[in-house]
């Protein structure tokens, strides 16, 4: 697992939900790791991605159709963190006593529509650690489980509160060719896993 770097990474803004990981204000709480992604303690969400931030555990999921065209979202101008930037598919945050699997299938579904009658293949592919502050908006501070998904069926019905828009590309000319694709602005995460891919 690579270490943090202010230059490399940060995570994903949106929290799987589920009422283990909201306190009785309603909150939302994520799971504060090592460097190992072994558990610490639970943290309010806020609290995790202002100031210097607390490290924590996410995860992102690339969605892909059975051409190797990749899946992106553009982030809804409602986010705190990275609105309006694309992500390549969905990132988030498991709840406590998730695993990532779970919280996976969970975001595609509320995210997106995408149900696991449309794919046999979710699958954890990769960890890395990063850290990224935005604007003066917040940080990120994660470990981050990459995950991808093959869809048979690519019938989409995106959530408007999450996603501003979709765009299927090429994942190996994303990668080889960023200029063609530079009036996009990536996510810094999705950057970091698209980079470890290859």
């Amino acid at each position: 697992m690579s270490t943090p770097d202010a230059t490399e990474g940060v995570g994903a803004e949106g929290t799987a939900t589920s009422d283990t990981g909201t306190e009785m204000s309603g909150r939302e709480r994520v799971v504060a790791v090592d460097a190992e992604d072994e558990e610490r303690e639970l943290v309010d969400r806020l609290d995790a991605h202002t100031g210097n931030g607390i490290r924590h555990r996410a995860f992102t999921v690339l969605v892909y159709d059975e051409e190797g065209k990749i899946l992106l979202a553009r982030r809804s101008p409602d986010k705190r963190l990275w609105d309006t930037f694309w992500d390549g598919t969905v990132a988030s945050h498991p709840a406590p006593g998730q695993d990532q699997l779970d919280a996976s299938r969970q975001r595609l579904d509320e995210e997106l529509g995408i149900t696991p009658d449309q794919y046999d293949d979710l699958r954890e592919t990769d960890v890395f650690e990063y850290k990224r502050y935005y604007l003066n908006e917040g940080v990120e501070y994660e470990v981050c489980t990459v995950l991808k998904v093959t869809l048979s069926d690519v019938s989409i019905n995106p959530d408007p509160a999450e996603v501003a828009g979709l765009l299927w590309v090429s994942y190996e000319d994303l990668y080889e060719h960023p200029k063609r694709y530079r009036q996009l602005r990536l996510c810094p995460w999705f950057e970091i896993a698209m980079r470890r891919d290859f």
